[in-house]
């Protein structure tokens, strides 16, 4: 049985800083933290933005990575970051995306369906807008990310994927369109920039991966170069270059690769980058779901 409950306050709660309550997930991995602003209100709309962590990691270490629930009270949005399933001998968590990343025990887990679950039973109890539901994935987090949003493009408005990599197989485009954002260092050498495999399952570069969801979204163009950002602290100036593919889409569709120059598979993130991350997602809606 789903449950969804308030919790207690409690002022050291690391997702209840900056709201009013703590409360709750709980689909049968375990309760999960759900991050609700303090301007949530039953009659406004509001944003939902759920964090998937990388291979080994947790919803947890992900949000402390990437401090992403710290902007929950400012740009109001509800937050959750949910932890995949445990397997192998050292009981890593990892996310079933593509062949590629990571269920290399052969579980065959449906996290997709799993993460539509989380995602419906919060709408259930909170006032979620339809046309304002993102994912941002880190490494596997990213391959989940591209997995969920083809498999429920109907839900998915908007993802950004840092390190991940979209299918290396030939498929036919999803249902509706939904704007993509590929982050990635050029000096990764744990999912290659240029793309590689995981044992012996091949995964597309950043710009393939981008390219391939640029022609799903029905874009013409072959990226133009855009303004470049800040995203890695330990890189001095800005070093991250912008690739945008946004002419001829279909509404509600686009495709963008930020390139961090010299950075790695865990990039030293700037001070502004999830606020990068949160801005780039907001300017991001769905435009064909009804409310």
């Amino acid at each position: 049985m789903t449950i969804i409950k308030l919790l207690l306050m409690c002022c050291f709660s690391f997702y209840a800083l900056n709201t009013f309550a703590a409360e709750s997930v709980d689909l049968g991995r375990g309760e999960l933290p759900l991050t609700v602003p303090s301007s949530y209100s039953e009659d406004t709309p509001s944003p939902l933005i759920i964090l998937l962590h990388g291979f080994g990691s947790s919803g947890a270490r992900q949000d402390l990575y990437m401090g992403v629930s710290k902007l929950a009270d400012s740009y109001g949005f509800l937050f959750i970051a949910p932890d995949g399933t445990s397997s192998g001998d050292n009981q890593n968590r990892f996310w079933n995306a593509t062949p590629a990343c990571c269920d290399f025990s052969n579980t065959d887990v449906d996290d997709s369906s799993y993460l539509l679950n989380i995602i419906n039973e919060i709408k259930s109890d909170y006032n979620i807008d339809p046309n304002r539901v993102y994912l941002i994935g880190h490494s596997n987090g990213g391959f989940m990310s591209y997995q969920t949003a083809y498999e429920h493009s109907d839900t998915i408005a908007a993802f950004a994927s840092l390190a991940g990599a979209s299918h290396n197989d030939e498929r036919k485009a999803p249902d509706n369109p939904v704007h993509v954002l590929q982050i990635h260092g050029s000096e990764d050498s744990t999912i290659n920039y240029e793309g590689g495999q995981n044992l012996n399952n091949p995964y597309p570069s950043a710009l393939v991966s981008v390219s391939q969801w640029a022609i799903y979204n029905g874009c013409v163009d072959e990226g133009a170069e855009r303004e470049i950002r800040d995203l890695d602290s330990g890189i001095s100036g800005h070093e991250s270059s912008v690739l945008l593919f946004a002419q001829g889409c279909m509404s509600g569709g686009s495709s963008e690769l930020w390139t961090i120059n010299g950075g790695s598979h865990i990039p030293s993130l700037s001070d502004t980058f999830s606020q990068q991350v949160v801005e780039w997602l907001y300017a991001h809606p769905k435009t064909n779901v009804s409310h």
